[in-house]
């Protein structure tokens, strides 16, 4: 699937591979199938046309790393026993009793990669992907703008060694993309599932000497056409291995548009806000899945599901099982590429580092905390807020007056799930006093 611009594949037990492409701070509005007058995206739209487009799909936070430990877990990040963003001392990382996604699918006989941004701890060998159930890796531990001045020059790992320091970052879209074709063709004949996140558009932005002044966006426009072009390459290596019909591909983006970064940053089309936020500019992102054969064209997805829901979905669709000594949050949504199903209605938790900011339920959204890159207008800020997505995507019509009782309904949802997140803690609380 591609994720927070990443792609990941797997493969189920219908022999189906898995990629998962994921982008860094791609927004709502960034792709041509989502609207974007600029932005040209020949390949995502055609992986729209051919497959199923999301318009309610989440991200698991509005931030780098628990977001990513919400995809490779099916767990809420609250879980995590860290906060949005891992900085190159964290001294802690995705603990090692937590069971990833590709620890699941390696068990089950998957060969599985990750070339791109990591961003799940650094300070421990533990923390890297080749121990946390990845056969090879390729890419930066975490963000590109981490600041020389304050720490080490970004490091390239392949495996579990450094090769590079302070890599040329126009030529790192391409280098995952070449590693992520070697790996497809050397694994066709097997399960595997890859996960392609890359490292842009998140600032600074670099794009590839062939893109670079060739959209109409700037800069910003230029490393989203050259993902896009990633995106073609990848389609192709696949229909060239003729394994289309046993590949799930996956596409989404780790949070909203990094805004404050101007005309750097992407755009949330009609949503509200952006990165860092827990306005659906920050969390609702871009989505699309392929799978020729089993996804018909041109489906339309308007069920809420997230990025955790892929944990359990990929393990179920290659027969393996759930864990059931914790709380996995994610449900298997694979009715959704099948039958074209509806699901049950369940409560969205919108996390914040270390609580609940707002919950979804249907097509009612309550806040009952609210941040924005404007602090003026954050101390402003009342709470509880109550939205009807449905009807006011852009949250700009507070109905919390005119239904308390949806209001109060809400508030207890969110209470009674804070409280068993207290309860069932993190293995950092548990193993590590």
């Amino acid at each position: 699937m591609l994720v927070g611009l990443s792609l990941v594949a797997c493969q189920s037990s219908k022999r189906t591979n898995q990629p998962n492409l994921f982008a860094d701070d791609l927004g709502y509005g960034d792709l041509g199938c989502y609207g974007n007058p600029t932005i040209q995206t020949p390949n995502l739209d055609r992986m729209a046309r051919e497959g199923m487009k999301f318009t309610n799909f989440y991200a698991g936070a509005p931030a780098c790393s628990a977001s990513r430990y919400s995809l490779l877990t099916g767990r809420y990040p609250a879980r995590s026993g860290f906060g949005h963003v891992l900085v190159p001392n964290s001294q802690i990382g995705i603990h090692p009793d937590e069971i990833t996604l590709a620890e699941g699918l390696k068990e089950m006989g998957y060969h599985t990669a990750i070339f791109g941004k990591w961003h799940l701890g650094t300070t421990d060998i533990a923390y890297l992907p080749l121990q946390n159930g990845f056969d090879e890796y390729f890419g930066l531990p975490y963000s590109n703008d981490m600041d020389p001045r304050q720490w080490p020059e970004i490091p390239l790992i392949d495996g579990n060694d450094t090769i590079e320091r302070n890599p040329d970052q126009k030529y790192l879209t391409r280098r995952y993309t070449e590693r992520a074709i070697d790996f497809i063709r050397a694994h066709k004949d097997e399960p595997f599932f890859l996960y392609l996140p890359y490292t842009m558009p998140h600032t600074p932005l670099h794009p590839g000497p062939e893109f670079e002044d060739f959209s109409k966006r700037g800069i910003y426009g230029d490393v989203v056409e050259e993902i896009d072009w990633s995106v073609g390459i990848i389609m192709g290596t696949i229909r060239q291995a003729e394994i289309e019909e046993k590949t799930l591909m996956f596409f989404t983006s780790d949070n909203g548009p990094w805004l404050v970064k101007k005309t750097h940053g992407g755009s949330a089309g009609l949503l509200r806000e952006g990165k860092g936020t827990t306005w659906e500019g920050g969390m609702r992102e871009p989505a699309l899945a392929w799978w020729p054969g089993t996804i018909d064209e041109r489906s339309l997805c308007m069920e809420v599901s997230s990025t955790l829901d892929l944990y359990s979905t990929f393990l179920r669709l290659a027969g393996a099982t759930i864990p059931n000594d914790r709380k996995v949050d994610g449900r298997d949504i694979s009715q959704l590429f099948i039958q074209a199903d509806v699901l049950p209605e369940q409560p969205w938790f919108y996390h914040a580092p270390k609580q609940v900011q707002a919950v979804r339920l249907g097509h009612w959204k309550l806040h009952v905390k609210t941040n924005y890159h404007n602090k003026q207008q954050a101390s402003k800020g009342k709470v509880p807020l109550l939205f009807n997505l449905n009807e006011d995507p852009s949250e700009k019509y507070d109905l919390a007056e005119q239904h308390p009782e949806k209001v109060e309904e809400l508030l207890q949802i969110i209470a009674d799930h804070e409280a068993e997140v207290r309860q069932s803690g993190t293995f950092w609380d548990k193993n590590h006093p």
